[in-house]
């Protein structure tokens, strides 16, 4: 072990590290030295004979103490508390070991009370001395670095406890482009003092006020650079807007001290959820997992994930083939000794679906496949019942039939309420799901809904950000829609936390949803990420009012008001108690509905939809249809 890349011998073969470790042998001789020498005067040597060999004998215990340490590996101009508390804790081993070890020599009985307190005290400052001489060198070179005169002037902004930290690692690191001209914080406590010569203008509230003072003497800050980590998105939405009516961009600092934009997933009304990944892990592991839809924007997140949790075997099935090739490639570079099946498939097939789960033998199948996009299903009902009804139905019944553990049914809040066909084929997907989780027959299905995942393909913001790119307009169907939304992490995590946490809760046709604090308006959305992209709403890119379209409703919900709801132990998670319909009328009704979809009888399949979804209420929009008519 000591030979490893872990191991102390491979690191004390690095020229730097030995030079540090033989310092602080020397340091450790010189100790000794010292210590006798403030104990008995400048004759310590000529009293004592064998002071020598004990002071060899203290290095000695040291050299060894260092290794299991690793204080030689600290890099001292980078010296910080936590060095300081490794130097206590070492010199204080060090002499514990000593003091036995001279005991089997000498019973210590020539050895003065206090040198071992002496000792400790001298190994202390002997080896915490010149780390932090070195780091005050680094420090005042820092100081000294010329700023050049047209550096952007920034104004720092502290947007969580540990703020202040990275705030002074950063205006410690010489930062050639930037003049830091002052620093807000989320507290006041620390309004009137300066951090390494910064001054702490007030609290984050006062920021228009703080900017107001700059730019009376002059140093208007160009930038906004918020520092510190895990910021509430409900922080980072009312900085913007004060930066927004301000004028000023908000940027964050990134990995590594690097400035980045702030990301649209900062701007959460909540902070991000972080799920129980131990339990996903555990259920991953040494599996054998079945996705479909695995090149899709949520199917692609859940491979690699997936894959990450180490499965005995993976089988990607989609039926888009350029989609499929491309998480194939990203699977076995990633994965290069993973064992992985390679499908290309459509969940409409029901007797492929049977054939190909029953080949790979899944112990847990995650349904991912869907039609998903509102306008393209709406005007192609057809194919998106077939698709998102009839081939949900299709891998549940295969899944059964092969003796699958566990199914993972992916929704949709559409499916709450639906106004479109898009949302009430997820329903009647759920609807067969929670049947036959019912039924009891060994394999338990768990629903997952979720809403609007931010930058998934198709979704308002990457089309926002093409608008934005191509000069604008950006397009808004309405002043006041609004959605749900999260990131594709969370939303993959909480699929996950479902399958591995689901089945053991005695829960049958429970759906799970992520509580995703309160729904974002769009039209705000498309400022942000106009302002974000260094423009000006309605100056430099303009804000178009398109109408509604077929099937899209202003607000969408999560919960059906007959779907009682309650919280789970499962953080930001919530469950909803399932709305049952048996099995035998599910399955007969879903029969003539394929059968209506085949014959391509729109008329009776819609009414059968209608029919299994009552709530139902398609909406007309005001827009025009464009042409997206698929032709078959």
């Amino acid at each position: 072990m000591a030979f490893s890349r872990n191991g102390f011998l491979y690191h004390l073969r690095q020229p730097r590290n030995l030079l540090v470790y033989a310092h602080d042998v020397v340091m450790a001789f010189a100790a000794l030295l010292v210590a006798f020498f403030l104990r008995l005067g400048p004759d310590f040597l000529e009293s004592r004979t064998d002071i020598i060999e004990m002071a060899f004998t203290f290095a000695g215990v040291a050299g060894v103490v260092y290794l299991f340490t690793g204080l030689y590996r600290h890099a001292w101009q980078y010296v910080s508390a936590k060095d300081a508390i490794n130097i206590l804790r070492t010199a204080a081993i060090v002499v514990l070991v000593f003091l036995p070890a001279w005991f089997f020599v000498t019973r210590l009985e020539s050895l003065p009370r206090s040198l071992p307190f002496i000792s400790w005290f001298v190994l202390v400052m002997f080896l915490a001395g010149p780390r932090l001489v070195r780091r005050m060198l680094k420090d005042q070179n820092a100081r000294d670095t010329v700023v050049p005169v047209d550096a952007a002037r920034v104004l720092l902004i502290g947007g969580a406890e540990d703020s202040e930290t990275d705030a002074e690692h950063f205006i410690r690191t010489p930062q050639q482009e930037y003049r830091v001209v002052g620093m807000v914080t989320a507290e006041g406590a620390r309004t009137g003092q300066m951090i390494r010569g910064v001054e702490v203008f007030g609290r984050n509230a006062d920021l228009p006020r703080v900017v107001e003072v700059l730019d009376a003497k002059g140093l208007r800050p160009e930038k906004l650079i918020l520092v510190g980590r895990d910021i509430d998105g409900g922080v980072v939405q009312k900085l913007l807007d004060a930066a927004t009516a301000l004028g000023i961009p908000l940027v964050r600092v990134g990995a590594e001290g690097t400035i980045q934009p702030v990301n649209i997933e900062d701007l959460l009304s909540r902070p991000q959820s972080n799920l129980n990944r131990d339990a996903m892990n555990a259920m991953i592991r040494r599996r054998r997992i079945l996705v479909t839809g695995a090149g899709g924007s949520i199917g692609t997140e859940l491979v690699r994930q997936i894959c990450a949790g180490g499965p005995a075997h993976i089988s990607l099935v989609d039926n888009g083939e350029y989609n499929l090739y491309a998480i194939d490639m990203d699977v076995r570079t990633r994965h290069a000794g993973l064992s992985c099946a390679t499908i290309l498939a459509d969940v409409r097939d029901g007797a492929l679906m049977k054939d190909i789960i029953a080949r790979e033998k899944p112990d847990i199948v995650f349904h991912a496949a869907a039609l998903k996009h509102v306008p393209m299903v709406e005007l192609n009902p057809l194919e998106g019942l077939l698709t998102n009804a009839i081939g949900a139905r299709n891998v549940a019944d295969a899944c059964v039939a092969a003796g699958v553990v566990t199914v993972v049914l992916i929704s949709t809040d559409k499916a709450v309420n639906p106004s479109n066909v898009m949302g009430a084929s997820k329903r009647v997907a759920e609807i067969y799901c929670q049947a036959m989780d019912l039924r009891g027959l060994g394999t338990h299905f768990v629903t997952v809904r979720f809403g609007n995942v931010l930058g998934s393909a198709g979704s308002v913001v990457p089309l926002f950000q093409k608008q934005i790119a191509a000069g604008g307009p950006v397009t808004i169907t309405h002043p006041d829609i609004e959605r749900y939304f999260m990131t594709t992490r969370e939303a993959v995590e909480l699929v996950l936390e479902a399958a591995a946490l689901g089945p053991g809760r005695n829960d049958e046709g429970a759906i799970y949803v992520l509580d995703m604090g309160v729904p974002v308006k769009i039209v705000n959305l498309a400022r942000q990420m106009i302002f974000l992209a260094g423009k000006t709403p309605d100056t430099d890119i303009a804000i178009q009012i398109t109408g509604l379209r077929p099937g899209e409703k202003l607000s969408e919900e999560l919960f059906h008001g007959q779907e009682p709801t309650m919280p789970t132990d499962m953080a930001g998670v919530l469950i909803a108690r399932p709305r049952t319909v048996d099995h035998a009328v599910i399955a007969a009704k879903l029969a003539a509905l394929e059968d209506a979809c085949r014959r391509r009888d729109e008329t009776v399949a819609l009414a059968l939809v209608a029919d299994l979804v009552p709530e139902l209420r398609r909406s007309a929009g005001t827009a025009p249809k464009a042409h997206l008519k698929v032709i078959k």
